[in-house]
């Protein structure tokens, strides 16, 4: 992984009413300040078009697991240099907020990937973090930043048991701590009362019209205690078809897809079908 000075910056969040620390290097932070600039001419009407626009300015961008595994205790990484699919996804919908918003500050984004990545919008130590993205999908519904449109499209409801990190507890370096383990059983024996839907492989190319560039769009996995395994946003291509805007772990870098979505995931093994959530 790409090593870093990294500096703690302390964000006043007034509205909030508390101090909250974040982890960003100074290269990250003028990172942010350029894309600001950068994105200022592509707010459409349309906000999953402003989605893609957004999305796409960060095309060749490397993709780096685990940027959010730093230090010993849970902070607000901001990390433009390199992305997973989930921090890419993150970062393109709080640039897209904040065209939204009307805002154009390095203290209005933070604000914006707190709420998106964080439970109820609050970082409130490693637990708060939204792990799973099914759950990610649903609090971030429940904030009214997305909807999930999955059973609206063809999508089934599912139950699995979602238990990867505890039953995988020494992959994850933050779960060493008893507290932040607890806090993590608790958090899947709530997704394992909690049925998901999704649309199963071999429904994606007949409801393909159905889906719109600037979608999310989650991998469903037949992998035992996981509910999805990569994310990335729907782009309606020249072909007329959904391809994947995406950090791929192919190319390791953010590309979109050279295979429509439905053949994408015939490639994947492991693929059962996928969740999909419109940005509002």
């Amino acid at each position: 992984m790409r090593q870093v000075l990294l500096l703690l910056i302390v964000l006043i969040n007034y509205q909030l009413g508390h101090t909250q620390q974040i982890t960003c290097s100074p290269k990250d932070k003028v990172a942010v300040e350029e894309k600001i600039k950068a994105i200022e001419e592509l707010l459409q009407p349309d906000f999953g078009s402003t989605i893609v626009s957004v999305g796409k300015t960060f095309m060749k961008t490397p993709y780096v697991a685990k940027t959010l595994e730093i230090g010993d205790t849970e902070t607000l990484v901001v990390n433009l240099q390199g992305l997973d699919c989930t921090t890419f996804v993150e970062n393109v919908l709080a640039f897209s907020m904040l065209l939204k918003q009307q805002e154009d500050s390095f203290d209005a984004f933070v604000k914006n990937l707190e709420v998106i990545r964080y439970k109820d919008g609050d970082l409130d130590g490693y637990a708060s973090r939204l792990h799973y993205f099914s759950e990610w999908i649903a609090n971030n519904a429940e904030k009214g930043l997305l909807k999930d449109i999955t059973g609206e499209i063809g999508g089934a409801e599912i139950t699995k048991d979602i238990d990867f990190m505890s039953t995988h507890r020494d992959l994850y370096p933050f779960l060493a701590d008893d507290a932040n383990f607890e806090k993590i059983k608790a958090s899947e024996n709530y997704l394992n009362s909690q049925a998901i839907c999704v649309l199963a492989q071999d429904k994606i190319a007949e409801n393909d019209h159905l889906i719109q560039s600037g979608d999310i769009i989650a991998l469903a996995t037949s992998i035992n205690g996981l509910d999805v395994t990569h994310t990335g946003i729907a782009t309606r291509e020249k072909d007329g078809r959904i391809h994947l805007l995406h950090a791929s772990t192919g190319s390791m870098e953010v590309e979109v897809s050279k295979k429509p979505l439905a053949e994408y995931l015939k490639g994947i093994k492991s693929n059962t079908g996928i969740m999909v959530a419109r940005p509002l």
